[in-house]
């Protein structure tokens, strides 16, 4: 009976929520701003951006994607975990991995596509792409790497969309469902509203109401 390969370790299997976490920390840090302030600018200077891309690029506050981010962190570690359950056999810790990758490569080419230095950017030629590199060799080494397929790839992106897309929509939620605080009622009308009204104005006076109307 043949010995079943050993498998990798932690640096391969937690690595990719490390890796992750690097790389999520740029977008979390950039993405807020990037959306609010480059985004309009880069719409009127590429006209011919097709329309979804800008709407995928709509503005976030940095409650809301950060909510979002932390809600794909626990699909990662959820990953992760069963990656190193297996010592790095698993399906879908492997087809995880090279959706990372390919993460990254997208990353570059939204760059390129829109000329300029977008949110994700820096990390992914520096920690995305050769971390997903280095791991696959690892698991290649250990004999554990499997034939990598379209078919799982197109699976795997999907099921990464739509965890992202509810991530999303569910930090959308959280945070758009909670009302605004309001400033008190002198400092939302301005200095005007805690002077005392003029006599003749039909407002309030000091004295009560009615003042300078007639009554």
């Amino acid at each position: 009976m043949s010995e079943e390969p050993a498998g990798v370790g932690a640096a391969v299997t937690l690595g990719l929520l490390a890796a992750w976490a690097l790389h999520d920390a740029e977008e979390v840090a950039t993405v807020p701003r990037w959306t609010r302030t480059r985004v309009p600018e880069l719409r009127a200077r590429r006209p011919r951006v097709p329309e979804p891309v800008w709407r995928r690029l709509r503005p976030v506050t940095p409650r809301e994607f950060t909510l979002s981010v932390a809600g794909v962190g626990v699909l990662v570690a959820v990953v992760s975990a069963e990656g190193q359950r297996t010592g790095g056999r698993s399906a879908v810790f492997q087809t995880a991995l090279t959706t990372f990758g390919l993460h990254g490569v997208m990353h570059l080419v939204q760059a390129v596509a829109l000329r300029t230095c977008t949110p994700g950017s820096v990390t992914s030629p520096l920690v995305v792409i050769p971390f997903t590199l280095w791991a696959r060799g690892r698991l290649r080494r250990a004999g554990v790497l499997r034939p990598t397929r379209a078919r799982d790839l197109a699976g795997g992106a999907a099921v990464a969309a739509l965890g992202v897309a509810g991530s999303h929509a569910l930090a959308g939620r959280l945070t758009r469902g909670r009302p605004a605080p309001t400033a008190p009622r002198a400092l939302a009308d301005g200095p005007a509203a805690s002077r005392p009204s003029a006599p003749g104005s039909g407002g309030t006076s000091p004295r009560g109401r009615g003042v300078g109307t007639g009554r």
